[in-house]
C-alpha cells in the first residue's frame, strides 16, 4: 500500500516539493555555517519524497538551540503551511491519506534536528 501511496504523492504533490527541498539543502550544504540546516533540508527531501511508509520520531531535547534556531527562522511558518495543506487534503475523502502525511511533515518542521526518520 506504501508504494502505491508513494506513487500518487509524487505524481500529484510531492515532486516539487521535494525536488525545491533538495536544491535547498545542497545549496545550505556549501557554506559552512548552512551545513547543519542544509542535512535538515536534505532529511525534509527524502520524506518529502517518500513519505508513505516512514514514521517520524522527534527529539525535543537532541538539540534544543538548533531545534529552537530552526523553529523561529523557518519552523512556525512551514508548520502552518503543512497544517494548511492537510485541512485542504481532509476536505476530501480521498486526500486523508495525502493530509496524514502532511502533519507528519509539519511534525517534522516544528524540530528536525534529532529526528529520526524510519
Amino acid at each position: 500500500m506504501s508504494i502505491i501511496g508513494n506513487i500518487f504523492w509524487i505524481l500529484l504533490v510531492g515532486f516539487i516539493p521535494a525536488l525545491i527541498w533538495l536544491i535547498s539543502g545542497l545549496l545550505l550544504c556549501l557554506t559552512i555555517i548552512g551545513i547543519p540546516f542544509g542535512i535538515q533540508c536534505l532529511k525534509f527531501a527524502r520524506l518529502t519524497f517518500l513519505p508513505f511508509g516512514s514514521d517520524v520520531d522527534p527529539d525535543f531535547g537532541a538539540h534544543p538551540i538548533m531545534n529552537v534556531l530552526w523553529l523561529l527562522i523557518v519552523g512556525w511558518w512551514l508548520a502552518i503551511l503543512y497544517c494548511i495543506a492537510a485541512f485542504i487534503f481532509f476536505i476530501s475523502i480521498i486526500g486523508i491519506p495525502f493530509g496524514l502525511q502532511c502533519l507528519k511533515l509539519a511534525m517534522l518542521a516544528l524540530c528536525p534536528f534529532g529526528a529520526k526518520i524510519r
